[in-house]
């Protein structure tokens, strides 16, 4: 074995080795974190010293141990075959259990967050120390990107934790403080400082220096029982199994893989176990879906957050001041993100008084969210200037408009800001929050078109991460630049859209809500409807989010789209009839207490029963897979289309904006992903069976089935974006 190693260590008079896992920095010359190679190699050496008793690690910030890529995960899910993967996966566990049987104990010093294959390592260590107070973190939040831990921590967990406490973790993708993992286990002891930490575990290390995991000690059993008998414990095997299924009706391979692990693993020995969890997460790993999420919640999603479509050689420009337009739910919510990021606010609406009452309630939904930290709460709400004086707006290089959906309204608020404004810098962006009006059409009422993006922001604000971006045909690549600073500058996760009716997510939500009213007035059970979609993995179904937006909403959009004289496929012709019956009847959705739903006081939404008289049910009713397919299936067709019409010039930013925009089922990657993951030639064959049966608006275009005879791809191996001269000039 050699030696040679990046790290280096100092020895002190008792024999205790402190070696330093600095994370990178931008003050620092090491630009990448350590290799788990390098650090394992460096704890093997030390091992063999037999002038050392013992070694502390030292791990001085976040991310210090080197993690696979979301590309690195890809190419080994891409294997496809079980027993490969496993095999690489055993590859990684058995180093960190090279971790725990050295000749020499191991103590680690945690300063920061410690996540996912950091804290794997640390629990391979016989000792476990946070420095610096009660704010460090520990979890494994992967599993919320589809990736199941697999180096080791479903087998030592449990066995440190007890199996109750361990699943909590392990499924639930949150993180303990320090006060919860001490109380588990995970953590040995907690100090105020670095030094104190330091001095704990050169403590413990000089008062154990014979080093053993407790699961090899003769005798071990696991904390309130393993595999079946932990069924006594507080939180049973049956109990998650049947949380899991309800929250994901078998959408996610990743979970189970987990149960599996722990309940098989914790009955047998830790190197049988190792095995069994590599494979548990091989099998899970095999599955399209993990994939799919890896792609899409990771490497897509963490690259639109890097700016990845920045335009070129512009300098970065922060808004400075930024004004809002509209003090409603949508206003509100951005003015509350602008001023937690640091940016002074100048909130406008049409009176003093509901300028003022928006500021209350966005205090004390402030409040609520910070509770006990009055001074975050004081801080951000000074940054906002309520009024309806217009001529607050002098001085702001940024406006958002949040005014209601009426090109009239915007256009005639458009005339009297500019006014207000008066100069303005060369680089000043007004941005629309329209969901549904063309950039182009807004731009003619401003006088520097140029200036004129949309930013389609989703409610509730604060908490959805989706920017969708509109660029128009005149939008420069200047303000398209600044759109995406402000994104990054409010956390938020951006797309690129290019213009068009209804962009791209409310293209692909009115084809969902519309696919399911449309079977609603053929007559399939509205139960049906709503259960199909959440078996499928939406966020929500059909009916129950289209009263959340309102039904009056839809009236209003539909009728615009006819005014318009808009394109047939614009006109929503297969929703048309229950929208318009459902505003007859008065019942406009949640905010008029009926809709689809009814909405008793007791807080306990039912479907009206009255649906049954007004759109009589067939008395045979299709499948559950035949409607989930049909909910599926059109909003992904629905995608395809932007894709080729180069609404969306990026399968990336079409499937980012499907899942955390729109709340497509995870498990598919994304509305363009799942077509890849069905088969474009299979996916083509299925929406013209369902053209043949329920109208032309399933029929698949030339360009679409010319894919399907190609093999084209969206992602991976032969995918293809729109042609590069329709792409976006950024």
């Amino acid at each position: 074995m050699s030696t040679e190693t990046t790290l280096t260590f100092t020895l002190d008079s008792d024999g205790i080795a402190l070696v330093r896992l600095d994370a990178p920095t931008a003050d620092t010359r090491r630009a990448a974190p350590h290799s788990l190679q390098t650090v394992i190699a460096t704890l093997q050496a030390l091992g063999e010293n037999a002038r050392i008793a013992g070694i502390v690690l030292h791990a001085c910030g976040c991310d210090w141990l080197e993690a696979e890529s979301a590309q690195d995960w890809l190419d080994l899910c891409s294997l496809r075959d079980a027993r490969e993967i496993s095999g690489r996966l055993l590859q990684r566990s058995k180093q960190l259990r090279a971790v725990e049987q050295l000749a020499k104990p191991v103590a680690i010093v945690l300063e920061n967050d410690c996540l996912d294959l950091c804290l794997e390592f640390a629990l391979a260590c016989h000792y476990r120390v946070a420095a610096g107070g009660r704010k460090l973190r520990l979890g494994f939040p992967l599993i919320q990107r589809g990736l199941p831990p697999s180096a080791g921590a479903t087998q030592r967990l449990p066995r440190i934790a007890g199996i109750p406490a361990a699943l909590a973790l392990l499924l639930s993708g949150h993180t303990w403080d320090v006060d919860t993992a001490r109380r588990a286990g995970v953590l040995s002891d907690a100090q105020p400082t670095a030094d104190e930490a330091v001095a704990s575990a050169r403590h413990w290390l000089l008062g154990h220096p014979q080093p053993q995991a407790p699961w090899d000690a003769k005798g071990y059993r696991v904390p309130q029982g393993a595999g079946a008998m932990a069924a006594h414990a507080s939180r049973s095997f049956t109990d998650n199994i049947a949380s899991l299924r309800k929250a994901t009706h078998d959408t996610q391979p990743a979970p189970p893989a987990i149960l599996s692990a722990v309940y098989e693993g914790t009955q047998l020995p830790i190197d049988a176990a190792l095995h069994i969890e590599a494979q548990c997460a091989a099998q899970a790993l095999a599955d399209p879906a993990s994939a799919n999420q890896i792609r899409t919640l990771w490497l897509h999603a963490d690259q639109a957050r890097q700016l990845v479509r920045q335009p070129q050689g512009i300098e970065p420009a922060a808004a400075r001041k930024l004004g809002i337009l509209g003090a409603g739910l949508m206003g509100a919510g951005i003015a509350q993100v602008a001023a937690a990021a640091g940016i002074d606010v100048v909130l406008i609406d049409s009176t003093a008084e509901r300028a003022r009452a928006a500021l209350e309630k966005l205090r004390g939904s402030l409040e609520r969210q910070f509770a006990g930290k009055q001074g975050r709460t004081d801080s951000i709400v000074a940054r906002i200037d309520a009024s309806a004086d217009m001529q607050r707006l002098r001085g702001c290089d940024f406006v958002i408009e949040a005014v209601f959906e009426d090109r009239s309204v915007k256009a005639d608020l458009m005339r009297r800001a500019a006014h207000a404004l008066g100069d303005r810098p060369p680089d000043f962006v007004w941005a629309s929050n329209t969901s549904t009006l063309p950039i182009h059409g807004l731009a003619g009422y401003w006088e520097l078109p140029q200036q004129v993006i949309g930013m389609h922001f989703f409610s509730p604000v604060a908490r959805m991460p989706l920017l969708e971006i509109i660029t128009g045909p005149a939008t420069s690549s200047t303000t398209l630049a600044r759109a995406m600073d402000l994104a990054a500058r409010l956390g938020k996760t951006p797309i690129l859209v290019n213009d068009s009716p209804g962009f791209y997510t409310s293209r692909i939500f009115c084809a969902y809500i519309d696919e399911g009213m449309a079977m609603l007035a053929e007559g399939v059970n509205p139960a049906l409807i709503e259960n199909a979609a959440r078996q499928a993995g939406f966020a929500t179904s059909p009916l129950a989010v289209t009263d959340e937006v309102s039904l009056d909403l839809q009236a209003l959009v539909i009728n615009q789209a006819m005014r318009d004289g808009l394109p047939e496929k614009f006109q929503r012709r297969a929703a048309r009839a229950v929208v318009d019956r459902m505003n007859q009847l008065g019942r406009l959705g949640r905010k008029s207490g009926c809709g689809f739903y009814d909405y008793p006081p007791d807080g306990v939404k039912r479907l009206w029963p009255g649906l049954a008289s007004e759109f009589p049910l067939l008395a045979r009713q299709p499948s559950v897979d035949t409607v989930r397919t049909r909910l599926l299936h059109m909003q992904a067709l629905e995608a395809a289309r932007c894709i080729e019409e180069s609404v969306l010039t990026s399968a990336a930013d079409g499937d980012i904006g499907s899942i955390l925009g729109l709340g497509f089922p995870a498990w598919t990657g994304g509305a363009l992903s799942y077509i890849d993951t069905v088969g474009c030639d299979t996916f083509v064959k299925q929406c013209d069976a369902l053209a043949e049966l329920h109208g032309e608006r399933w029929r698949p275009s030339p360009w679409l089935r010319e894919r399907a005879d190609r093999r084209l791809t969206f992602h991976g191996r032969g995918s293809t974006d729109t042609p590069a001269a329709a792409r976006h000039p950024a």
